[in-house]
């Protein structure tokens, strides 16, 4: 657009009037928002280190939490399915390796779903008292789940060690289905995060879909037992592809993944990113007179 000339004189001035230039720029208040995320990246350090000091505040084995929760699920996943319904590994990996290579995923998935849906109601008095970018509250509580993923590595390196399982050049891609995991949690988050302070029910029926997500995600099974009729429609939940992932990047020799299914899953985990964040800024204008 043509920048428009403003006119301006001060009483008493002997100068000729000087002109200042008012430039309409289309999309400019967008932009200014995607970057003032940069400029509140302080504020962003700050929610994240909070949520983790709160979290482990007053306990008795702290961060050791994050160590027995996915460690006592693999443990009951391996005797269920691995011992009592005897099912197949992928190639020759020991089932606790199995499980647990799901289990990284789908924990970070299923915290970060938990916190980022109830972040903005849990920070009300901040949202409607100072601006900021609101997306920097549910991508905090993120890091907080992914510091948590981060630790349960520890247990992964001793089931390795246990059982001698050597991994192969296949685990230097983990860098990237950690990226397809993160943008998955990311996408599901900001969706339940913006729903949840428009419709309050939402915060029953989160614990519900993550309960639910657990059996229908091929945590303590392989993917591979699923009939081959029924595999499209089961990639299209988004944690199967990232845990086919995970396993193809972990086990290494022995997991397999499905091309057509993956593909599927992948494309659901970038449509749930893209819209989540379309339908956060949409009603972001509304959360503090909403909530």
């Amino acid at each position: 657009m043509k920048p428009t000339p403003i006119k301006s004189s001060h009483k008493g001035a002997s100068h000729e009037p000087s002109q200042e230039w008012l430039v309409l720029e289309p999309n400019r208040i967008e932009k200014e928002y995607w970057k003032d995320l940069w400029r509140y990246r302080e504020l962003f350090a700050i929610l994240a280190w909070r949520d983790i000091a709160v979290r482990y505040k007053q306990t008795f084995i702290g961060v050791a939490w994050a160590l027995i929760r996915p460690f006592l699920t693999m443990i009951v996943f391996t005797v269920i399915f691995g011992k009592l319904a005897k099912l197949p590994s992928d190639g020759d990996a020991p089932y606790a390796i199995l499980v647990f290579a799901a289990m990284l995923p789908w924990q970070f998935f299923s915290t970060a779903l938990s916190n980022c849906s109830e972040s903005l109601i849990s920070n009300s008095n901040l949202l409607t008292k100072v601006y900021f970018p609101r997306l920097i509250v549910p991508a905090a509580a993120v890091i907080t789940s992914f510091v948590d993923f981060l630790i349960s590595f520890v247990i992964l390196a001793g089931l390795m060690l246990w059982f001698q399982w050597m991994p192969t050049w296949r685990l230097l891609t983990l860098p990237l289905w950690v990226a397809v995991a993160f943008a998955g949690s990311m996408g599901s988050g900001l969706w339940l995060a913006s729903l949840n302070v428009q419709y309050r029910d939402f915060r029953y029926v989160v614990p519900f879909l993550v309960q639910f997500g657990l059996y229908v995600s091929p945590v303590g099974f392989s993917s591979s037992i699923v009939p081959a009729k029924w595999q499209l429609l089961y990639a299209l939940n988004p944690m199967v592809g990232v845990i086919e992932g995970f396993r193809w990047a972990i086990i290494g020799k022995g997991a397999t993944i499905n091309p057509v299914g993956f593909s599927l899953s992948m494309g659901i985990v970038a449509l749930l990113a893209i819209t989540g964040v379309r339908q956060f800024r949409q009603m972001e204008q509304r959360f503090a007179d909403v909530i």
